[in-house]
């Protein structure tokens, strides 16, 4: 494939995306502006703030891209909504994972809707930061960031002068994050997404209440929990396992990384059944387990889990879905590094909205160009030969690293012509 027929085809394809959402932009203008920004969110751009998105897109001022995130009359609950069918066309299929996590955004100052001092585990230590919780969708077919939330300590929510002040409207009250992810949970539960499977972190897999909801909503489940985690007529999680013989370790692959598969050993436990919720009628259709991961090279580190599946699911299912959780993680890295998701530099409640749904879009649309180049087939790979550049694999693309700010993406089709 050429270089121009592959830049024809991705023009087209997005396009089409704009079509599909354009309805929900009032006046041509501000259609106008939200394909410049999403088109610069996709450009190799060094800085993707509002005032370099405009000199990409050719205007003299950024007043105008300003205005798309914090002034023009749109609801970016409706793009999500949009989003979230688009990616349930182009990456859904049976078997897809919904991934539950936070993650941070580094700020300066205070005004910023959220931002408060704390631990970021972004960055590994203390800053002041914005909090979001964020929902992924994960398939054989692709990965990529479905919802979101703007996570609000009570030191803004009891400060109502203050949440005016960053435009947080009044009805926002504060919500812990699995209170936030039970939002996120049931929103992609209705939507349009081929979900079979939620899992998240010990820290929504130790909440009952998460729990819970995931039993009564009937979707398989594999969450991480703390090593003191108790369970139904159990005790504590780690003990369960200290008592398991060697012969009960198994080692099994959870997924592919960076370095090829990721092999552990892993043991499973069938748990007690609970009336309420595992029965219909006197007959069992739902299994818990409890399960753990132990490190091969380091013995002493060990995770845990607890499931709730299917009475035919097997255990190698369960590893998989507990491994497809890191796909959240490269869709962070992803969607920071090639749209932009954290360079925004707005400070108020729906404005971060607004950044934040437009480079999740950004970030589906590379997800499902990567899958459409994957089904076309490929010519073995050449690699480039060696220069200042470095090419790398990231996810589904090639990145292309050049000495100053900029990483450009590829695909293959681009490598291999």
């Amino acid at each position: 494939m050429t270089g121009a027929r592959v830049g024809e085809q991705w023009n087209l394809d997005l396009d089409d995306l704009f079509v599909t959402i354009g309805h929900r932009f009032g006046r041509v203008e501000l259609r106008r502006r939200m394909r410049d920004y999403v088109r610069g969110l996709l450009a190799p751009v060094a800085r993707k703030n509002s005032w370099q998105l405009a000199e990409q897109a050719g205007h003299a001022t950024p007043d105008g891209l300003q205005h798309l995130l914090a002034g023009a009359k749109w609801n970016p609950d409706d793009i999500r909504d949009d989003l979230q069918e688009y990616v349930a066309d182009k990456l859904g299929e049976g078997g897809g994972v919904l991934i539950i996590d936070d993650t941070g955004f580094i700020k300066k100052g205070t005004p910023s809707a959220g931002v408060q001092r704390r631990y970021s585990g972004t960055a590994g230590r203390t800053e002041n930061c914005q909090i979001g919780v964020f929902a992924a969708y994960a398939t054989t077919l692709g990965r990529a960031l479905v919802d979101r939330e703007l996570y609000l300590p009570k030191s803004w929510t009891e400060d109502r002068e203050r949440c005016r002040a960053a435009r947080v409207p009044d009805e926002r009250e504060f919500a812990t994050k699995g209170q936030l992810a039970r939002r996120v949970v049931l929103r992609s539960l209705a939507s349009p997404l081929p979900i079979s499977w939620v899992t998240a972190d010990a820290a929504y897999g130790q909440e009952s209440r998460f729990r819970r909801l995931l039993e009564q909503s009937g979707v398989g489940c594999v969450l991480a929990v703390p090593k003191s985690q108790f369970t139904v007529g159990c005790p504590r999680i780690d003990g369960l396992f200290a008592q398991a013989p060697a012969e009960a370790w198994e080692k099994i692959s959870c997924g592919d990384g960076a370095k090829g598969p990721r092999v552990y050993h892993w043991a499973a436990i069938r748990l007690p059944a609970v009336d309420e919720f595992d029965y219909q009628g006197e007959v069992p259709h739902r299994m818990r387990w409890a399960l753990a991961r132990r490190s091969i090279q380091k013995p002493d580190e060990i995770a845990y889990y607890l499931a709730y599946a299917p009475l035919e699911t097997t255990v190698q299912e369960l590893v998989r879905v507990a491994g497809t959780r890191w796909a959240i993680e490269e869709c962070f890295q992803a969607a920071k590094n090639e749209c932009g998701l954290d360079q925004y530099e707005v400070r108020r409640y729906v404005g971060w909205y607004r950044h934040i749904t437009l480079a999740m879009l950004a970030h589906a649309f590379l997800a499902a160009t990567a899958q459409q180049v994957q089904e076309k087939g490929v010519a073995p790979m050449r690699r480039p030969g060696s220069s200042s550049s470095q090419w790398r694999r990231f996810g589904d693309s090639w990145q292309l690293v050049v000495p100053g700010p900029h990483t450009f993406v590829a695909t293959e089709d681009d490598i291999t012509r």
